[in-house]
């Protein structure tokens, strides 16, 4: 069993490429929602929840959607996980999840780091970007599925 996690705030195109991908490769993905009490998020917990829900039940295999605190090797350890999958876009992203990757394997080795590139035409999208064009009224539509685009009308951050 294989876990992505994220805040997916909110879910995109691009994480669900990397979901459907890991979801052929593992006899079962969780796509593991973090509570985020670090971060501010535009979405609640169960908002995230929810559009993670929406996108899995769309995708091959057995793929559940759980909230998840705290460390993820955590996690890891208590739903008999293998191995994280994470979704690298950039050097940038490869330069921290190559550091957390370490650091993870320090915290649990029997949990291996898979990394997966999105498509090519989903490399540009974030979660960040997303957020931000939909409050300026941009179209998200190529970033997001149609059900996540139309939960992204403008509305305030989380406290």
């Amino acid at each position: 069993m294989a876990v992505y996690s994220g805040t997916f705030d909110p879910i995109t195109l691009g994480h669900e490429d990397v979901a459907r991908r890991a979801a052929l490769l593992f006899d079962e993905v969780v796509i593991a929602v973090a509570i985020a009490h670090h971060k501010k998020t535009r979405f609640t917990l169960q908002e995230r929840l929810d559009m993670a829900a929406e996108v899995a039940s769309r995708m091959p295999g057995r793929v559940r959607v759980l909230p998840f605190e705290g460390l993820i090797m955590d996690f890891c350890r208590q739903h008999g996980a293998t191995a994280v999958v994470r979704g690298i876009r950039n050097l940038t992203d490869f330069d921290y999840e190559a550091q957390m990757a370490a650091m993870n394997r320090k915290l649990n080795a029997a949990v291996e780091t898979v990394f997966l590139l999105p498509q090519a035409e989903l490399q540009c999208i974030s979660s960040t970007l997303v957020r931000e064009i939909s409050q300026l009224g941009g179209d998200v539509s190529q970033m997001v599925s149609g059900a996540v685009a139309a939960r992204l009308a403008p509305k305030p951050l989380q406290a």
